[in-house]
């Protein structure tokens, strides 16, 4: 009887503990920025992509070197068709953060939706050789919380397309597949 009530006060004190660290970390290692762009990462998972522009441009207003505001921006540019502002902005987030693989495979699907495919192969190829795992795309679990029920194109697949069609004579390429382009995801961090 005495270790079910040591266990069960165990258990409960170390989920207090928990959820204490947790909101301490999450709340107390705020900077400026970070709840806006909180926000706005919310409101564009939702689909509001121009109202997530406009939380994510704030968030770079009290923080101009936000990196995950600059990809939010991006993202929201990108889902807008907003391409050359997109671009704008993920050369921005490069100079920022020039180590970071995503910015480079954001800025390849840029350059893809742009026509622009031997820009788009060499950033995709760049962001590969520098993070192998963006090859695997979303997670499972990120596709289980979101209801996405069929693995997204990655950019290791889209790479792997454009280079096959690139490798045929100009008149037969499709480089473009709406039907596939559209279910392909931006990156996240």
């Amino acid at each position: 009887m005495h270790i079910q009530k040591f266990l069960k006060w165990t258990a409960i004190l170390g989920v207090v503990f928990w959820l204490s660290y947790e909101g301490y970390r999450h709340f107390a290692g705020m900077g400026p920025g970070d709840i806006l762009y909180i926000d706005g990462n919310n409101i564009f998972k939702d689909g509001e992509f121009e109202r997530s522009a406009d939380y994510f441009k704030r968030a770079l207003e009290e923080n101009p070197k936000h990196q995950p505001a600059l990809v939010g921006l991006t993202n929201s540019y990108i889902q807008l068709k907003r391409f050359p502002e997109a671009l704008t902005t993920v050369e921005e987030a490069i100079r920022i953060n020039p180590k970071f693989a995503g910015n480079y495979a954001t800025r390849g699907i840029i350059f893809d939706h742009l026509g622009k495919y031997e820009l788009a192969i060499a950033d995709y190829e760049k962001s590969l050789t520098m993070d192998p795992e963006i090859a695997d795309g979303m997670h499972w679990l990120t596709r289980l919380l979101y209801n996405v029920q069929q693995r997204p194109p990655t950019v290791a697949d889209r790479l792997g397309y454009l280079k096959k069609q690139m490798s045929l004579p100009a008149s037969q390429r499709r480089l473009r597949n709406p039907e596939l382009d559209g279910k392909q995801r931006p990156y996240e961090q």
